[in-house]
């Protein structure tokens, strides 16, 4: 029984580390294919927002997490929920606005950074950025519209991985004249 559970365990690691490494090869072709880190940038956010669209589906599938009833809500369960499942981290969340319509995911290990040194020419590229689209993608699928982008990050020489999420708007169900 004790070695199927390390052999599991064995197993994850190198899915994530697999990961990781297909995602350090995925950054590096673009960063060839692009001419400056903002298109890469805009790139890895599109890849995200689209990946973020077709995995809401999964989380909620896999996690029978109903609808958040507010934005505290939605950012517990993309912190203790949504990061475990995916990436096998739990990030903290802080720095709320006083409105309560913006806050901080704080990463003390970003796993997509394991490995990774940013070359002195890429000093404004956002390695992690795949992360802000895909927050965004799958918020935008349950009806939420949120600016998300990186603070800090580990890469650059910050002590932590910080993603600024804001609350915009709600969006509303546009339905067909008739489906009603």
């Amino acid at each position: 029984m004790s070695r199927q559970s390390s052999r599991t365990t064995d197993s994850k690691k190198m899915n994530s580390e697999l990961f990781t490494l297909t995602y350090g090869a995925l950054v590096t072709q673009l960063c060839k294919d692009y001419e400056n880190d903002e298109e890469v940038n805009k790139q890895l956010d599109k890849m995200g927002y689209n990946i973020g669209v077709r995995l809401i589906e999964d989380f909620l599938a896999r996690s029978g997490i109903g609808r958040c009833q507010d934005f505290r809500e939605t950012a517990d369960v993309i912190a203790k929920n949504a990061f475990k499942m995916y990436l096998g981290t739990t990030p903290s969340v802080t720095n709320w606005s006083p409105a309560g319509d913006e806050f901080s995911l704080i990463l003390e290990n970003n796993p997509l950074v394991d490995f990774v040194e940013l070359p002195d020419n890429h000093s404004t590229l956002i390695y992690s950025n795949l992360l802000c689209g895909v927050l965004r993608g799958a918020l935008e699928m349950v009806q939420m519209a949120v600016d998300v982008r990186f603070v800090q990050d580990t890469l650059r020489g910050d002590n932590v991985t910080e993603i600024r999420m804001k609350f915009i708007k709600r969006i509303e169900e546009n339905l067909p004249a008739g489906d009603e």
